[in-house]
C-alpha cells in the first residue's frame, strides 16, 4: 500500500523553506503523493458544518495562512522529479472551469504529468456566497465543469453549452500530458459523493475514516461501479485517517479494505533542519510498513 502527506500550504508550512524541505524529503523516503488542500477565504463565525467534526466546528482559525494549491504544488514541483502532486481537495465550483482547466494544464506540463486533481463540491455557504456564486447545485456544477474541462483538455477545438456553462469554439493549450485522461478523484463519503466516483471518478479520496469505515465505503462504492460495468481496478482508493488514530496494525486491515493509499494529515516542524528527520521517522514508523502489507 502506497502513502501520500498532507502537510504543506497551511499553517507554519506555508513557508517556501518548509514546502521545499518538505517535498524534497517526502519523495526521498518514498511518500507517493503530496496533497495539499483549499480554501478562498475563511470565517470567524458560520452557520455551516464542517463535515469532520461532531460539533461542525472548523479546526482552524480564520486568520490561518492558507496558500493556493495550484501555486504551492507548482513550488514544491520545482524541488522535486517523481513523487505525485495532488489536491486534496481543489474547491471545483468556486473556480471558473475554463481559467482552472489552463491552471491544470499548466501545473501538470510544468511537473511532468504528475499532477491529479482532487475534487470536492464544497460545505461553506459562507464561502460559496462570498465569491458570489449559489451554493445550490454545486455538485451539478462540479459535475458540468468536470466535463468542460475535460474536453477542453482533450479536443483541438472546443465548443460547450450546459446549464453553467456556454461557449463555443474555443482552443485551450498546452493539454495536460495525459490530456483527458488526467486523472480526477472526488472527494466526500456520503451516498451522492461515491455516486459522482461512480459515474465520472478515476479515483476517491475518503476522509476521516478508519479502517473499518474504510471498508463499508469501499464496498458501497465496488457496487456502484459494478453497476455501471466499471473496472474496478480502474478507479483508486485513496483514504486519509485524519482525526482517527490508528495504529500499525491497521495497515493491513485498510489494505484488506481496498485502500491503495493511505494520506497522512500532519504538520512539518517549524524547523527546516528537523524536517529530514522528521519524515525519516514517519517512513520508519509508517511508510516502510506500509508498503508490505
Amino acid at each position: 500500500m502506497k502513502t501520500g502527506l498532507f502537510a504543506i500550504g497551511i499553517g507554519t508550512a506555508v513557508h517556501p523553506g518548509i514546502i521545499r524541505a518538505t517535498a524534497e524529503n517526502a519523495e526521498r523516503v518514498g511518500f507517493s503523493t503530496l496533497w495539499v488542500g483549499e480554501h478562498v477565504v475563511l470565517f470567524d463565525r458560520h452557520d455551516s458544518k464542517y463535515p469532520y467534526s461532531a460539533e461542525g466546528n472548523f479546526p482552524l482559525p480564520a486568520d490561518a495562512d492558507w496558500l493556493d494549491p495550484f501555486i504551492t504544488l507548482t513550488f514544491a514541483a520545482a524541488a522535486t522529479k517523481s513523487i505525485r502532486l495532488a489536491t486534496g481537495i481543489c474547491l471545483v465550483p468556486e473556480h471558473n472551469p475554463l481559467v482552472l482547466a489552463k491552471e491544470i494544464a499548466t501545473l501538470d506540463r510544468l511537473c511532468g504529468g504528475r499532477f491529479a486533481l482532487g475534487v470536492g463540491v464544497g460545505w461553506s455557504a459562507e464561502e460559496f456566497a462570498a465569491l458570489g456564486i449559489p451554493f445550490e447545485r454545486r455538485a451539478q456544477r462540479t459535475r458540468e465543469y468536470i466535463e468542460v474541462m475535460r474536453r477542453l483538455w482533450g479536443q483541438q477545438v472546443t465548443s460547450f453549452h450546459g446549464e453553467f456553462v456556454n461557449f463555443d469554439n474555443a482552443r485551450a493549450f498546452p493539454k495536460p500530458a495525459r490530456g483527458a485522461k488526467l486523472p480526477v478523484m472526488f472527494g466526500g463519503e456520503s451516498g451522492p459523493a461515491l455516486k459522482r466516483v461512480a459515474d465520472i471518478g478515476n479515483g476517491w479520496f475518503g476522509f476521516n475514516l478508519d479502517a473499518a469505515e474504510a471498508r463499508d465505503k469501499v464496498g458501497k462504492l465496488h457496487a456502484m461501479l459494478r453497476e455501471r460495468g466499471r473496472d474496478l481496478r480502474e478507479v483508486e482508493i485513496v483514504v486519509a485517517p485524519y482525526l482517527k488514530r490508528i495504529k500499525v496494525d491497521d495497515l493491513k486491515r485498510y489494505r484488506d479494505a481496498g485502500v491503495d493509499e493511505l494520506v497522512f494529515v500532519t504538520n512539518p516542524p517549524p524547523d527546516e533542519a528537523k524536517i529530514p528527520a522528521w519524515l525519516e521517522k514517519m517512513t520508519t514508523d509508517w511508510v516502510v510498513p506500509a508498503s508490505k502489507v
